[in-house]
């Protein structure tokens, strides 16, 4: 059976601050709260599909602060989830929450409920940064809460953003390197996206701040991508995923939805460009990469092929369902 999550939106309730970049109607494409009942049809629908299963389908509430809601809505929509759970059809509940909404009493409460991960939306490591973007918390809520995540037993996922107002390319790759000292079992990155009737957007519209462009998210976002990768720590989604209207909504920053094959095919290009360094040109050679990943690395519209025709190196690229991630080997091209 494949994974099937089902994915069950909870709009902007019960978070007590308004961030500067989030607009949750906007992304989700809602502004109504989903109800007991509305979660049962989600997973009746799943369940009818055959695509859901005990190994590896949760059932995942996502889009808000889900331990800051009100307490008795909060049980209400994980009671409805429970019967699925016990029945095999999910593994457990995945959701996502602010740092500074986490305790001992939550945890109990959640563990009840079969929530086997938690994701915490830290976006930052740096103090000033969060305090410059409204987050209402510290990076010590986040490590204070990652520990009690980790100690009660759930499996530690962690979101960031990258090009946030008061952050720099630095801060960004302090934040992944402070992510990793707390070794999460997921990762999200989500480049800053600009979007209307948010306070992001009205210091972007006012001049005082300039958003990430496509251009400099990717080769950032490709480092910091490596960086997890290195350290064994799978990041689960690299971009906005826009469910809603984004585009609709979208201002500025680095919104593209194929953003994560960018990156890797930026990943691919560095390597093949480092390894051709010492090559001589007057050679033609094949560059062998995973085969799953024959077409990220080639870039999309094959840029990455362009990229080395154009400085002299004659390649030709194919796949190979030995290597792993990210591993290339050279050849020179037998006449």
């Amino acid at each position: 059976m494949k994974h099937a999550n089902v994915s069950i939106f909870v709009p902007h309730i019960g978070c007590p601050h308004a961030c500067s970049f989030c607009d949750q109607k906007t992304i989700t494409g809602t502004a109504a709260a989903p109800t007991a009942e509305d979660v049962r049809r989600a997973c009746d629908i799943a369940v009818k599909s055959k695509k859901c299963n005990a190994e590896n389908s949760e059932i995942a509430f996502f889009g808000g602060s889900f331990t800051a809601i009100e307490r008795e809505y909060m049980v209400s929509l994980l009671t409805a989830a429970l019967p699925y759970i016990e029945g095999g059809f999910f593994c457990g509940v995945r959701i996502s929450t602010r740092p500074d909404c986490i305790d001992e009493e939550i945890l109990s409460v959640l563990k009840k409920y079969r929530v086997t991960t938690i994701e915490l939306g830290a976006q930052s490591m740096s103090d000033e940064v969060l305090l410059q973007n409204r987050r209402g918390h510290t990076a010590a809520d986040v490590r204070t809460a990652a520990q009690k995540i980790q100690e009660a037993g759930f499996s530690l996922g962690l979101q960031m953003m990258t090009g946030l107002y008061g952050s720099t390319p630095d801060l960004d790759r302090k934040t992944a390197q402070a992510f990793i000292s707390l070794h999460p079992d997921c990762v999200r990155i989500y480049p800053t996206v600009v979007l209307e009737h948010t306070a992001l957007g009205a210091l972007y519209k006012s001049g005082k701040y300039t958003p990430q462009t496509l251009r400099e998210a990717v080769p950032l976002c490709a480092e910091l991508l490596e960086m997890f990768s290195k350290n064994h720590i799978p990041v689960i989604r690299l971009g906005l995923h826009s469910v809603g209207n984004v585009e609709d909504g979208y201002l500025a920053g680095a919104y593209h939805p194929a953003f994560r094959e960018l990156c890797e095919g930026e990943i691919y290009l560095r390597k093949m460009l480092s390894a051709f360094e010492d090559l001589p040109k007057s050679q033609a050679y094949t560059v062998e990469v995973p085969k799953k990943s024959l077409s990220k690395a080639k870039g999309q519209q094959k840029r990455n092929e362009k990229a080395l025709r154009n400085i002299g190196i004659q390649c030709t690229i194919k796949g190979n369902e030995f290597l792993k991630d990210y591993e290339i080997h050279i050849k020179e091209t037998e006449v």
